[in-house]
Formats: structure tokens, sequence, C-alpha cells
């Protein structure tokens, strides 16, 4: 058969529905070859966004750039969350530290899988940390805090810059230092400054972003405090403000016997007793009787120290010169109006636990002035012998003897020179320990009775002291003071009741400045903090 007529049959069975199995072989060769680049080219395509996808995850592209959190239309990453996650989170176990078992917070398990206690809710709140819930996880704890100090920040910022407050050289150095604190800090610990922000904020947080965050707290920290500066009172203002509430700020002089009305739970030898409701009663009784014999014997003429002296077994004594106004059975009775010098009485405790035997002798306010005064702080060198190795406490008498002998030389070298205070406070920047005032001349202002350790107070409140007084004084704990006395300051009550009025104030304001300034997360974005 021709080739024409090959084809020309081929022409005519292909139009009867018949498929030559060359051809069909030929097809199916081309589209098995066209399925396996098709397949390749996937393949090839899959494993390229595999690497890409790890090149970013390993670089951390995402969390540094996906939105975790949104204030007043201002994207945050979760990279700037953690800033203040964790200041915050830090901040947190350095002020609870010894607190961390008692609240329940394991820092080794998971945030997100342990709750807060109703226990940890009362504890946070008689130590100012506010804003825990019971059942609320830890993790959701720390958030809600970080995102507030992150919307407080950004308020202050944006009203700092309504009101022309603008960056000073003063923050400037303020930002530097903390730089500066940045890499030495980091260095000391053998670490790089970009090592040592990931070990402290996680792998997300960069120079650059810790640098941002630092300067926005900076200044916002800077322009609250100068609207806090700008406040001013008259003694009148202040008078006013006192009248207002007394009670908090007066204190009482007096002296009080708790009698206890408990039923022991356990026997002489330590068997559990049940404690029956006509063992308490009787109980009580016999406190209100002891307490009626002791409250006999001082007004005999015995003194009521000695009186309960009679029944240590459950009586005890105490005497205040500084009692503050509580809403106790004890307390209300203390700051009546009513109340007169010598007043007495026998009490029964609000919670029906016991009696109280107590003696007024007066109320008032704190008119005494407080003190400013510089230091100089000398501390012995630290032994580095244990308590049970031979010479040890030899070497620590060494030790203190060259603090002390210290601290006169520098005494000695203030009174060769201009002896003045400016003079003193150069000496004080140069030579003292105290990490609290040796920036500022070794000056504490406004210093009142209580604040510093005994032989500091009692320095400078001896009723002798005048301007000018120098001296060394020595504490066991802190070591050897060479002490500069300024003059006197306010009275304490007044200090008291400004810095209510201050802190009120303040309050007000910041309130007023962040009103509307509310978070909110995006849950892909805050699953990279913290």
């Amino acid at each position: 058969m021709s080739a024409s007529r090959e084809k020309k049959t081929r022409q005519d069975l292909a139009g009867s529905g018949w498929t030559d199995p060359k051809t069909v072989r030929e097809a199916k060769q081309r589209k098995e070859a066209h399925r396996t680049n098709v397949l390749y080219g996937i393949i090839g395509v899959v494993f390229l966004l595999v690497a890409i996808a790890a090149i970013v995850w390993q670089t951390n592209i995402i969390p540094k750039s996906v939105t975790a959190a949104t204030v007043n239309g201002e994207k945050y990453t979760a990279a700037e969350v953690n800033f203040y996650y964790e200041n915050y989170y830090q901040n947190f176990l350095n002020n609870t530290y010894s607190y961390l078992s008692l609240i329940g917070l394991d820092t080794g398990s998971s945030l997100k899988e342990q709750t807060i206690s109703s226990t940890a809710v009362s504890m946070l709140s008689a130590m100012g940390i506010t804003g825990a819930e019971e059942g609320q996880a830890w993790y959701d704890f720390f958030v809600d805090r970080a995102l507030e100090q992150l919307s407080g920040v950004q308020a202050m910022n944006e009203a700092a810059e309504a009101e022309g407050f603008t960056w000073s050289d003063e923050m400037q150095t303020d930002l530097d230092d903390a730089l500066d604190s940045l890499s030495t800090t980091a260095s000391s610990y053998g670490y790089s400054e970009q090592q040592y922000l990931n070990l402290i904020y996680g792998s997300t947080m960069t120079r650059g972003i810790y640098e941002e965050q630092t300067r926005r707290s900076i200044l916002a920290s800077a322009y609250l405090q100068a609207y806090q500066d700008s406040l001013t009172y008259t003694t009148d203002e202040l008078e006013a403000a006192y009248a207002e509430d007394p009670t908090a700020y007066d204190v009482v002089d007096c002296e009080y016997v708790r009698v206890s009305g408990s039923v022991p739970t356990t026997d002489e030898d330590g068997n559990e007793v049940e404690v029956t409701e006509e063992m308490e009663t009787e109980a009580m009784a016999t406190a209100e009787s002891t307490a009626n014999a002791i409250l006999a014997a001082y007004e005999s003429g015995t003194s009521l120290e000695d009186a309960a002296a009679e029944y240590s077994d459950t009586a005890a004594y105490t005497s205040s010169d500084s009692y503050g106004y509580n809403t106790t059975t004890l307390g209300s009775w203390m700051y009546d109006d009513a109340r007169q010098s010598g007043d007495t009485a026998v009490l029964e405790d609000t919670d029906g636990s016991a009696y109280y035997v107590a003696v007024f002798n007066s109320r008032g306010r704190y008119d005494y002035n407080t003190v400013n005064v510089r230091h100089i702080l000398i501390q012995p060198e630290a032994t580095e012998l244990s308590e049970d190795d031979e010479g040890y406490e030899a070497d620590v008498e060494a030790k203190d003897a060259a603090a002390e002998q210290r601290a006169q030389e520098i005494l000695a070298e203030w009174e060769a020179g201009d002896a003045t205070e400016e003079s003193f406070a150069e000496l004080a920047n140069e030579y003292s320990q105290d990490p609290g005032s040796n920036t500022n001349g070794g000056l504490y202002e406004q210093v009142y009775q209580g604040y510093m350790v005994t032989e500091f107070n009692d320095w400078c409140f001896d009723p002798a002291r005048q301007p000018g007084d120098t001296g060394i004084i020595h504490n066991d704990s802190t070591g050897y003071h060479v002490m500069y006395f300024v003059g006197y300051d306010k009275p304490y009550w007044e200090i008291q009741v400004t810095n209510t009025l201050v802190n009120d104030a303040v309050d007000s304001f910041y309130a007023e400045k962040t009103e509307g300034y509310t978070a909110e997360q995006s849950s892909w974005g805050m699953q990279f903090v913290g």
C-alpha cells in the first residue's frame, strides 16, 4: 500500500472513531512528560517556599514585623510589645522574689498554664500591685500590665508633643546612660549587646527597638515628672487638706494589751483537740476577766506593762507613739474625737478572738521639722573567710577598722579644704559608696524620723543639731557615715499632706491623658509575645 493510501486510510478510520495505537502511545508519552515537568515544577516551588519560610523564621522577620497590638491606630510589633512585657515581668519578679512560692508563681513553668489564686490576689493587693484576678492566667496578667504601660507611654508621648514638650539634653543623657549600661552589663556577663538583648527580651529584640522604646519611655516619664514638679501648695491649702481628713495624718501615743481568747487546737502532748462552741465561749469569758484584772491593776498604780506580765501566757503588751488609724475596734476607739488623755477601756476585738486593755495618752500630727543632710558612706570590705575559718573575727575587725580610718581621712580632707557644703558634696560624689546619693553630693532631703537607720536618725534629730555640723556615725549593717547637716526643712505633716495632694493630682492628670488609650490585641502577633 502506498504512503498516500495509508494516510487516507488512517484518516477514514479516524473519522469512524478508530484510534491508531501508535498515535495513542505517542500522545500518552507526551502527556506523561508534561505531567512530570509540572510535578517537578511544583516540587521545586514548594521547596523554595519552605526554604524561604525557614529563613524568615530564623531571622524573626515575622515577629519583628507582624502587628501584635494597636493603640489609637498606632501599631506595635511583637518585638515592641515584648519590650514592655519583659520589663514588667522582670520588675515584678525583682519586687516579689521572696513571695513567689506563696503567690503560686513558678518561673520554670509556662505562665499560660498557671492561674492566679485568691491568695495571690490578696497578697499582691497588699503590696500595691493591682489588676490581678482570681482564675486569670499569669501570662494574661503580665500581658495586660505590659499593654497598659505601652498605652500610657504612647499617651504621654502624644500629649507631650501636643504641648510642645520636647526632647532635652537631660533626657538624652538618660538615654545615653541606659545604652551605656546595656553595653556594660552585657560585657560584664560575657555577651554581646545583641546576645544580651535576646537573653532578656527574647530573639525578636534588636538594639534599634530597645533604643526607640527606651527613648519613648524616658520622654513619657519626663513629661509626667515635669507636671508633678509644677505642683505647689500654700500653707493654707495644706491646712485645709489636713482638716478634711485628719485621721489620715494623725498618730496616737498609747499603750495596750491584747489578751487572747482563742482556744488551743492541740493539748500538751501535741494531740489535736476538737474545739467546741462552749470552749470558745469559755475562753473569751476568761480573756475578758483577765483584761479587767489587768485594767484594775493599772488603775491601782501598777504600770500596764507589769500588769500584763502577770498573765504572759495570753497577754501581750505594746507601747506606741505612732499608732495609725484603722477600722478595728481598738483603732476606732483610739481615734474617737471624744477621746481624752488618760482614757482607758476594755474592748472586744472585731473578730471576737481577743480583748484589749487600752490606754490613750494623746493624738496629733507630726509637727516636727524634717531635715536635709549629706553623707559619705564607707563600707568595710567583705571578708573572704568563712565564720568557721581561723582568723575570721580578726579579719572582719581589721576591715572594719580600715573603713573607719578611711571615713576619718575623708572628714579630715574636707576640714583641710574649703570646708563648705559644696566641697563636702564633691567628696561625696567621689568617695561615697551609697548608690542612692553618690551622684547628687550625698544629699537626702526632707528626711523624717525613722526613715534612716537608728544611728543616722539619732544624729540628724539630736535637739542640739545645727546647720554645718559634721561627724562620723557607725551602723553595723551599713558601715561608716561621714555626716554633714544641711539644715531643717518643712514640718513632716506638711510633707505628708503635700505627697497626698501631689499623688492625687498626678493620678488625675495621668487618667485624663490616657483616657481612651486601650490596646487591641492581634491573636496572630501576640503569640510571639512572652
